[in-house]
């Protein structure tokens, strides 16, 4: 009897029929098929990076943030404050919905979707660095705010017009203060050092004077343990894990890119970091497999496709290279997302993200990793950024790599590099 494997069906309010079940039908002999238009294929994006941040932006608006989050921890939870995870959540669910929000407005439904998030994006702002709000962010205590206010300063360079200069002077200000703050904690050696470099990079692109030790050490300890063909060490030995994309390759070529816009690094070293980053990239195309998943490798894989930014961002950037067209890359992510997102358990009755990798499954949550932690998912969705009529959204869906290796498919060879 032939064995028949149904994946990712999708049940996201106003998406009923145009991915059903069976167009994405799997045999023993036969790759599934992804029969889905490009227009549905960003319509279910759009509307699951809404239902995944929109929890954080309408309670931020709403000045009910921490009232309402309900903050789940890890089992092995460390000593350290369960605040942290509030700074968490803010800055890695703005790193993520920023491309898409920078986008002009427009009269479609995501249109208007966008604009309200965009609004409460930027009200929530006001409302987290306010002193007299119930949702005032810390910055002050702990080092884990060196963390997640990198990612914010992330957001702010992936949308200035959109999540900065929108901002009135006080609240401007308030960020400053708060970023400069950390200055007083020394960022751990290991990726660490690249969310110091990213929030002084930040600072540096908004006329701030930088600590210029904090804002170059990343760059050069990251170069200092690069181990060939893409992967940077996590400190002096390689981490066979997803920080590389979670962390180092997006932080290193954005900041790498300020500091050539300012004269402190030159072209040559943004485009060999912007090389390798293009390298790894081709290594996560290629990992994605035919049904539409990827390896639970290495520790935070709680941050689910987080794992996936510096390939989603080298799809933002039209970075990608000749051998990956991008339609296969958006087929790629789609497919992961549906077999991800659509599991039992994910969220929580309120919407909120749950501890898990497919599900809900707090045992598997490292012990540093809370309910803020897991915004980093937002981190694949970064190609929304591109309009709708870019390739990445037009063109009809295409096998990707993996999919026409084991489809008995042409393919492209691949090699390591030298860079």
């Amino acid at each position: 009897m032939e064995r028949r494997k149904f994946l990712g069906a999708i049940s996201l309010a106003g998406l009923a029929g145009a991915m059903t079940p069976t167009s994405l039908m799997a045999t023993e002999n036969q790759p599934i098929e992804l029969k889905v238009k490009a227009r549905d294929e960003r319509e279910f994006w759009w509307k699951l990076l809404y239902k995944i941040a929109d929890p954080v932006t309408s309670n931020l608006a709403n000045g009910t943030f921490k009232k309402n989050m309900l903050v789940e921890k890890s089992p092995s939870f460390d000593s350290r404050s369960i605040h942290v995870t509030y700074l968490e959540a803010v800055g890695r669910t703005y790193a993520g919905i920023a491309p898409w929000l920078a986008l002009p407005d427009d009269e479609t439904k995501e249109g208007a979707s966008r604009k309200k998030m965009r609004n409460d994006a930027l009200q929530g702002l006001t409302k987290c660095f306010d002193p007299a709000s119930p949702d005032q962010l810390n910055f002050k205590t702990d080092y884990q705010p060196i963390v997640d206010a990198a990612y914010l300063a992330h957001a702010f360079l992936r949308a200035p017009k959109a999540l900065w200069e929108p901002l009135d002077t006080l609240t401007k200000d308030r960020i400053i203060t708060a970023f400069k703050s950390l200055r007083n904690r020394k960022p751990f050696s290991s990726n660490w050092l690249l969310f110091g470099s990213m929030a002084e990079a930040f600072m540096l692109s908004v006329g701030q004077e930088p600590d210029l030790e904090r804002l170059n050490k990343g760059i050069k300890k990251l170069n200092d343990w690069y181990k060939g063909d893409g992967y940077y060490g996590d400190g002096p030995n390689l981490a066979f894990d997803y920080y590389n994309s979670f962390v180092i390759h997006p932080m290193m070529v954005d900041t790498l890119k300020v500091l050539v816009d300012h004269s402190m690094a030159t072209q040559k070293e943004y485009d060999l970091a912007l090389s390798r980053m293009e390298r790894y990239a081709v290594g996560q195309e290629r990992m994605i497999s035919p049904e539409g998943t990827f390896p639970p490798i290495g520790r935070s894989i709680t941050y689910r496709t987080g794992a996936l930014q510096a390939l989603s961002q080298i799809a933002l950037m039209e970075k990608l290279p000749k051998t990956i067209k991008p339609a296969q890359v958006r087929a790629a992510l789609t497919l992961v997302k549906k077999n991800m997102y659509e599991v039992p358990g994910t969220f929580d009755k309120n919407g909120w993200l749950q501890l898990g990798f497919v599900g809900h499954d707090p045992d598997i949550a490292d012990y540093y990793t809370s309910t803020g932690s897991l915004y980093m998912a937002t981190l694949s969705f970064l190609p929304l950024g591109l309009p709708a009529t870019n390739e990445f959204w037009s063109a009809p869906a295409e096998d990707w790599t993996a999919r026409k290796a084991w489809g008995g498919k042409k393919f492209a060879k691949d090699y390591h590099v030298d860079y």
